[in-house]
Order: C-alpha cells, then structure tokens, then sequence
C-alpha cells in the first residue's frame, strides 16, 4: 500500500522547490457541493426527453459540446430547402430544435450550480482561500499558478471573495486572470481576455473554460457578478440569445479535448503555460481531486512528459479502495513514461486532511 501523507506534510516536504503549481479537478467541486456536483458534463446532466432528435445529432457529429451541435442544426436548416425544398416542416424542426437546445443549456447550467456566491457559506471561502494561498498567495511569495479542469464558477466566486477586510490574517492571493476592460466598451458588463502577450503575468487559467466565458465570434468575455449584478442563468440565456456560448471543452475523449484546446487561443495559451511549468525542473506540482481518468490525458502527459520532479497526488477515503488504487496504478504510470534523465517521484497525500472547504467539506 503507497504511503498517504497529510496535506500539510506534502507542503511542508514541497517547500524544497522554487515553485508550487495546482491542478485542480471535479473533487474540488464535489468537496463543496457533493449534492450538486457529482457530474460528468453538462451533456450528461441534460434532459433530452422532449427533443430525442437532438440528441441523435450529438451522437452523429460524435460530440457533447452544445454550440457545436446548435450551429450544426441551425446550418442545416438554412441548407436542407437548397437540396430538398419539400422537407419544409424538418427545417422547422430543426430550426425550433436549436432554440430548444439553447434553453437546455441554460436550463442545465442553472440546474447544475448554485445561484449566486451567497448559496456557500463565508467560511468555506475562506478555507478554500487559505489553502489556494500555498500555490498563489502573496504570504508565501511562491510564484505558483492555479489550473483548473472544473468549468463551475466556484474557484472563480473563491477568488472574489476576499472576506473580512478587517480580519488579523487576511488571505493574500495573486489572482490574475489575463481578463481585463474591453479598450471599446471600457464600461461593460463584462472584461475581455487581453491575449498572449497579457497573459504571461496571468497566474489563473481554466484549462477547459468555464461558466462564465463567452465567446462573442471577435473576442473572449467575462462575465462578471460585479459588473452586472445579474444571476448566471440570465446572463447565460442573454449571451445564447446573442449567439454566445460558455466556452466548453466538453468532448469526451481526450484527443477531441486536445483538438479544441488547440483550436481556441486562450484555452491554447492555458495549455502551453502549464507545459511550460511541467519543463522546469525547480518546479512542482500538486493534483486535488481528480481521478487521473484517460479522457485527461492530454492535460496529464504534458506532466509525464515533463522535467519538474515531484507530483503530489490527492487520495480521498480508503487508499485499498478500487477508486484509489487506480488513481495510484495512474500515478506511477504518469512517472513511469518519464525520461530517465528526469526522474518523476510520486507522493500521495490525503484529500480530506487539506481542508478545501473547511473541517467539514461536502462529500
């Protein structure tokens, strides 16, 4: 059986490296918010019931992600009349399908996440700031980057919520996201990424996008409470309606993942700054709540394949459980793809020991 150490060994063992990085996965949500957040994806949480069509479509352009099957059926509906004009009513249905689609989505996400910031408590913020404080806090001058694989808005509320101002031990955090005020709409209810050149300060970066990014066609937004005062689901139907999408990557391989990475700049940019920090041997990196499943792999091979020495993995629970040992099977398979010349230690620690979300997490 691997030796499990407590979250605090694991940092205090880790401070022999120049810099400590997160990779946070759907674990960190779950320990929240288990009630909610037990998901696969969007897709899987989606009642197509009513629209059995639809979802054939999903299956036949072999995809989850929801833009790409709303644009396809609204293509369809404007091409179809130029090849069979006859089929009027499948044009209608198609067109109403990918309004009906639109509302699912929003629908999904509403039914999947907590309202506003005020639905977690204070204190689990301010646990969860404490224990992102040792990889991005100023306190502990570590230079470290936070990535995350989840697309719900928690880490994001966690990161705005900076608690009593007054308080003794204020938690510190370094929390740039690249995203700033659109030069033409200075005053918009939303920032805009500011591109690469920015984003080598950013220390942020949600590797498969998240709730509250928008692509517009020209440019990637943020939406944010504090510009807009509105609630996620009415933002999200207002951005739809405009021919917005949450930017998702919600395919269900890693190699589709991987290809949309590729195809989007600001996902790509995500991706090349944590390859970047896996390439620098001073350098480690720690993993919470995350299964090492395959269908990440394109985000876990450029660990394997990396220079950086030491990977802290999370155990939750039982490490003799099927689940964990697994996760342990995966581990030692990620160090075993490394070159010889930089050897990849692997070190377990306890999940619940880290206290994300306060004594008391969620599951």
């Amino acid at each position: 059986m691997a030796d499990i150490l407590t979250f605090q060994d694991a940092i205090t063992d880790s401070s022999k490296y120049s810099k400590r990085h997160l990779l946070l996965g759907n674990g960190f949500s779950i320990a929240c918010r288990a009630d909610i957040f037990h998901y696969e994806s969007l897709f899987g949480q989606a009642d197509f019931s009513a629209i059995p069509e639809a979802r054939r479509v999903f299956e036949a352009l072999g995809t989850q992600d929801f833009e790409e099957a709303i644009r396809a059926l609204e293509s369809g509906a404007k091409i179809l009349p130029c090849y069979i004009p006859e089929y009027s009513s499948a044009v209608d249905q198609m067109s109403t399908h990918a309004e009906t689609l639109k509302d699912l989505l929003v629908s999904t996400i509403a039914g999947s996440h907590p309202v506003n910031p005020s639905s977690v408590d204070e204190a689990r913020f301010w646990a969860c700031r404490k224990f992102l404080s040792y990889f991005i806090g100023n306190n502990f001058n570590n230079g470290g980057h936070v990535f995350t694989l989840n697309y719900d808005l928690l880490l994001y509320w966690t990161l705005m919520n900076e608690g009593n101002p007054f308080a003794e031990n204020p938690v510190d955090l370094k929390k740039n996201d690249s995203f700033g005020n659109d030069e033409d709409n200075p005053f918009a209810d939303y920032v805009v990424w500011q591109g690469e050149t920015a984003a080598h300060s950013a220390n942020i970066y949600f590797l498969h996008g998240a709730l509250h990014l928008f692509d517009s066609g020209s440019e990637l937004q943020k939406y944010t409470w504090a510009r807009s005062g509105e609630r996620l689901v009415d933002q999200a139907r207002s951005a739809i309606e405009q021919g917005k999408f949450p930017l998702f990557v919600a395919e269900g391989t890693s190699t589709q993942k991987k290809n949309k990475i590729r195809h989007n700049a600001y996902l790509y940019q995500g991706y090349k700054v944590l390859t970047s920090n896996a390439q620098t041997g001073s350098h480690c990196f720690f993993i919470f709540g995350h299964s090492l499943a395959q269908n990440d792999d394109h985000i876990l091979t450029r660990l394997a394949r990396g220079k950086f020495k030491k990977l802290y993995v999370s155990i939750y629970g039982n490490p003799d459980s099927d689940t964990n040992k697994t996760i342990i099977q995966r581990a030692n398979e990620l160090a075993g793809q490394r070159h010889e010349r930089y050897p990849l230690s692997i070190a377990f620690y306890d999940a619940a020991t880290a206290k994300v979300w306060g004594e008391n997490d969620g599951r």
